[in-house]
């Protein structure tokens, strides 16, 4: 017999560390699918257990190349056409988020592709954490669960940080973000104010705030070429700051951004293990996020209230 709504969590390929995590948690094993390539790159998925039925999870971040969004589409269609219960795509990083409405001609919205993607795969319903846009939540016509590191990180950094520390947005568009963690650290608050003119280009301009002779905390939601980070560290360091920190729930680091951190006087960065840090920095600690994820897949698969999370 089927054990009908049983829970079951299977993983992608792109972080299964963070899945197997998740599944220890939960004090489930991970359900067993076969992840291939053909010769010619071609991905092929395959259920080795029954997925009949069941409450089905499956963890895969999106994060480029698009590889890693096609075998979650695939696994998908595989579990629909399976006859799964219901199909939860658990997310820790939705990739293709950053273009999320058309600031100039000609442009695409990825952030709704991938939204429509996701939705005619066959998902029932998407977990994910700490979206580059909260507005990303409404491209969905299906249940979305977004969650936040932000209870994680500041446990950390409130026995970590100095009294007279100041949370720091790294551009206008993290102002919110930082002033919530100002807020939860009980620190003074201030924002940098950069010009981009173009993709992965930053040019510091001006702060506003306080930071002479005072610990900073960055708060980013996450790094990808660290142009912005380590510019803003500069700055902030020209302006007379102490020690510069900085804190992300994403540390994607493509390109030459471990280099770049490397040689900023960014003293340490606290990362989430929402990704697998491809390339180890000496200057990155990764703490996990992994209970929050699994707490919440448990609430959700009982039809609890997931609200406490945010808390």
């Amino acid at each position: 017999m089927v054990d009908v709504n049983e829970i079951m969590l299977v993983s992608g390929r792109a972080n299964l560390s963070f899945s197997e995590k998740v599944a220890k948690r939960l004090n489930i094993n991970l359900g067993k699918v076969e992840v291939t390539n053909f010769s010619d790159g071609e991905i092929f998925a395959k259920y080795d257990e029954n997925v009949r039925g069941k409450d089905l999870y499956i963890v895969q971040p999106t994060i480029p190349p698009a590889d890693n969004l096609m075998e979650l589409l695939i696994l998908i269609d595989a579990a629909k056409r399976s006859s799964a219960y219901r199909i939860t795509a658990v997310i820790p990083y939705f990739g293709y988020a950053r273009q999320d409405r058309k600031d100039q001609p000609r442009v695409p919205i990825t952030a709704k592709l991938a939204a429509n993607l996701l939705t005619t795969a066959g998902v029932d319903r998407i977990l994910t954490m700490d979206l580059h846009s909260s507005q990303i939540q409404g491209f969905f016509d299906i249940p979305m669960d977004h969650l936040y590191s932000s209870a994680v990180l500041t446990d950390y950094w409130r026995s970590t940080l100095k009294p007279d520390s100041v949370i720091v947005s790294p551009d206008m568009g993290g102002v919110k973000l930082a002033r919530a963690y100002a807020k939860r650290l009980d620190a003074d608050f201030a924002i940098i104010d950069k010009r981009r003119p173009k993709a992965n280009d930053v040019e510091i301009m001006n702060i506003i705030g306080d930071v002479d002779g005072r610990d900073v905390l960055m708060i980013d939601d996450m790094i990808d070429t660290a142009g912005t980070l380590t510019q803003a560290a500069a700055a902030l360091k020209a302006q007379g700051a102490r020690e510069i920190y900085a804190a992300c729930t994403h540390p994607i680091l493509s390109g030459t951004a471990i280099q770049k951190i490397m040689a900023s006087p960014i003293k340490k960065i606290v990362a989430t293990d929402t990704l697998p840090m491809r390339n180890p920095c000496e200057k990155i600690e990764v703490v996990s996020v992994a209970h929050i994820f699994a707490e919440a897949i448990a609430r959700i698969h009982k039809a609890e209230s997931i609200s406490v999370l945010f808390n």
